[in-house]
């Protein structure tokens, strides 16, 4: 299985940011991961501060 996570940095606070805005999306993101099983298919969207779309995070191919 693979964890994949895609955020784009070229607009909005990633843009004016992006050191601060990826700590916060890190930090946040990693202690939501505990409310997903982490099964193939899972994923959410990511927003940055000011609640816009940047990207997502998902879970690829199968255990074992």
């Amino acid at each position: 299985m693979r964890f994949l996570l895609e955020v784009t940095m070229d607009e909005g606070a990633l843009a004016e940011d992006p050191t601060g805005e990826l700590q916060r999306i890190l930090r946040y993101w990693g202690g939501n991961l505990k409310h997903y099983e982490l099964r193939a298919g899972d994923g959410a969207e990511i927003y940055d501060s000011a609640y816009r779309e940047v990207g997502r995070w998902r879970i690829e191919g199968q255990a074992g």
